[in-house]
Formats: C-alpha cells, sequence, structure tokens
C-alpha cells in the first residue's frame, strides 16, 4: 500500500528566468511544471491537451494537404505528441519561451514522453516568447493550438494577457490561412472569450470541454478565420 510520502512532490529542478522561476516536480509517477508559484500542468492526464489537437484539426477544411501547425507552450508534450501521431500534419512548430522546459525534454526526464515527437523530422522548435512570435512572424500557419496559460481569464504571466486583448487576437488572425483554426486551452470556461473572438473576426466560435475529476471542466476555445 503506498505511503503519503509517494504522494509528496519532489522538485527535480528549479530555474530562474526572464519571466520568473520554473519547477519541475515528480509526483508519484507523474511530473508537474509550476510556473512562478502557479500550477500549470501535469502528466496525470492529457485528454484536454490532446483536443486542443484533435478539435483543430477537425475543424480544418476537408482537403487541405499538408496543414502547417504552431503549438504554443512544449508544457509536459502531450499537445505535440498527439500532433506528431497524426500523418496529415505537414509542418509541425513548437513555440516554447521557456529555456528549462526545452531543456527537460531534450535532455531530461520528459524525454520519455515527448522524445519521438521530437525527433520526428516535421517538428521544429521555435524558443521565443508566443505574442512576440505571433506579432512580428511573417509565416502563416493552418492552425494554431494555444497553451501558454490556465486560460484566457487565468495568465502565468501579466504579460500573457496580450494574447487574448484585442491587439493579441489580430495578430492570431493575421498569422492563419484563410479558413484556419485558432484553438485555446483554458483550465476553466471563459464568459467573455467567445465574444472577443468574435470582434475580432473570427467565426464558427464554439468551446469543447473534458470533465475532470473535480471542479470545472477544461476548455478548449474554437474559432475560424473566414476564407
Amino acid at each position: 500500500m503506498p505511503t503519503a510520502d509517494a504522494h509528496r512532490p519532489v522538485t527535480l529542478d528549479r530555474r530562474e528566468g526572464p519571466f520568473g522561476e520554473v519547477v519541475l516536480r515528480e509526483r508519484g509517477d507523474d511530473f508537474e511544471i509550476i510556473a512562478n508559484g502557479c500550477f500549470l500542468m501535469d502528466t496525470a492526464d492529457g485528454r484536454s491537451e490532446r483536443l486542443l489537437i484533435d478539435a483543430a484539426l477537425a475543424a480544418l477544411p476537408p482537403g487541405r494537404p499538408d496543414p502547417a501547425l504552431l503549438i504554443g507552450g512544449l508544457g509536459v508534450g502531450f499537445s505535440l505528441v498527439r500532433a506528431a501521431e497524426e500523418r496529415r500534419w505537414g509542418r509541425i512548430v513548437v513555440v516554447e519561451r521557456e529555456q528549462a522546459i526545452v531543456d527537460w525534454h531534450l535532455e531530461g526526464p520528459l524525454g520519455r514522453i515527448s522524445a519521438a515527437a521530437l525527433a520526428d523530422p516535421r517538428t521544429g522548435i521555435l524558443r521565443t516568447d508566443l505574442v512576440d512570435h505571433l506579432r512580428t512572424a511573417t509565416e502563416r500557419y493552418d492552425a494554431l493550438c494555444l497553451d501558454i496559460d490556465n486560460g484566457p481569464d487565468w495568465t502565468v504571466t501579466e504579460d500573457n494577457g496580450s494574447l487574448y486583448s484585442p491587439a493579441g487576437l489580430a495578430a492570431c488572425h493575421a498569422r492563419l490561412t484563410p479558413g484556419g483554426v485558432l484553438a485555446v486551452w483554458s483550465a476553466q470556461p471563459s464568459a467573455t472569450f467567445g465574444e472577443a473572438l468574435r470582434n475580432a473576426g473570427f467565426h464558427a466560435v464554439r468551446t469543447e470541454e473534458v470533465a475532470v475529476a473535480r471542479g470545472v471542466p477544461d476548455v478548449v476555445h474554437l474559432a475560424v478565420r473566414a476564407r
């Protein structure tokens, strides 16, 4: 029978970076990422992170060849792994600003989750801030799957809030091809985010939910750029 100690988190690494502190912890068989003292994600489930990718692909116009995907936030790797498992994606770009998280995948224990996906020739990692990339990049993608916060109403750092502002959503719109899909992960529903998406020029705005053991469901917000 497991002891209480088996469920106590063990800190594996702690880094102080330009955006604050990030911590990798192990709790039993699972890993957790903590950012600035805020629980960000763990490896206990992953259904909603996989839904983020599946729902975006399903919302794309049928027959689109080799769609390009941008994943905002590497996290524990579940979204990347799901994308790499799907042969229909033509290019997979992961934007991650925290060097520590990249290291935990390339050289650390999270590699046991993501190694094959990272080795996929379609996959590339950009070590930069997602908001900056969306505003300054020139390339466009068929899908943006964004998971850098606990949601539009619960950001990890204050500057992340600009992603969900009119200017941030305009940048997302500009980075999408006609008919492209924006998918945003959230740990709770946002009453106002759907309206913000419509005001930014998106249509077919909706949500998909994943029930959790306790509390409100995880949510994927979906929106489509007009063709």
